[in-house]
């Protein structure tokens, strides 16, 4: 349990995605999970049924618990909700987490399209948050909201690469194509990285699982670029072996587990 990574997210009682998905990719992948909880949706695989907030100082003192006693290898952020969310957590992680690397998956929408960012911390998350990352992993629609009026991956590559992080991983999940094809770039970097795409409604947390994984490989001293190809093959796998299974009546969860149940 060398290996630390924190995961500052919401919730999901069905498993599939948020801290409960984080925990299982860390686990999966070799480090030892934390958490802290910024919202409570109440979800399953067929979507948000409401939202619940987590008080400001409940999540502020999460946060503190948590470095207080054990400082983190790698950080993943994935569902923060609100303006006062994105500012609360940016605020501390200057204060407190300088050096450690920061992966932040901007959740802007469920997979079933129920929204789990407000609308108007959209220009919070770009000024405050993003720009102290190491890495944030946008879809293409989550990419057009953030630097709206562009197209091509590698031109809104670039153009979220000017918002301040250290790199960009923009996927291509949401592409009618033969293949899955993201673009990773930083500032010295380009490449895209490509796997066969998969047939399956088993989706649900699939970009919770990529960047807690990217966060797991960080903090085991990957580059980043390394990270960004280890985590995505860990992804292919844990969805190759859910696209037969039947969890849920919406879209399913990946199997994290896949290379661990072999013997049952």
């Amino acid at each position: 349990m060398k290996y630390k990574c924190l995961s500052i997210a919401g919730f999901d009682g069905s498993g599939g995605a948020g801290i409960q998905a984080d925990l299982k990719t860390f686990s999966a992948t070799g480090s030892y999970g934390m958490t802290v909880l910024t919202s409570l949706p109440v979800q399953n695989t067929c979507g948000v049924r409401s939202c619940y907030d987590i008080p400001l100082s409940c999540i502020k003192e999460q946060l503190e618990a948590i470095f207080d006693d054990i400082r983190p290898s790698a950080i993943k952020i994935g569902m923060l909700f609100s303006t006062d969310i994105i500012q609360l957590v940016t605020a501390f992680l200057i204060q407190r987490a300088r050096g450690i690397p920061i992966v932040l998956d901007p959740v802007m929408v469920a997979k079933s399209g129920d929204p789990l960012l407000q609308a108007d911390a959209v220009e919070a998350l770009k000024t405050k948050l993003i720009p102290i990352t190491s890495i944030i992993t946008p879809n293409l629609p989550e990419a057009r909201i953030l630097v709206p009026g562009y197209n091509n991956k590698k031109t809104l590559a670039l153009k979220l690469l000017e918002l301040g992080c250290g790199a960009i991983l923009l996927k291509g999940g949401h592409e009618d194509s033969i293949s899955s094809d993201d673009v990773f770039l930083s500032h010295d970097l380009t490449e895209t990285l490509s796997v066969p795409r998969i047939k399956s409604k088993n989706t649900h947390g699939t970009g919770c699982t990529l960047s807690a994984a990217m966060a797991s490989f960080i903090a085991q001293g990957f580059s980043t670029l390394d990270a960004c190809r280890k985590a995505k093959l860990y992804l292919y796998d844990a969805m190759l072996h859910s696209k037969d299974e039947s969890i849920g009546k919406g879209y399913g969860p990946v199997h994290h587990f896949h290379h661990l149940w072999k013997y049952l």
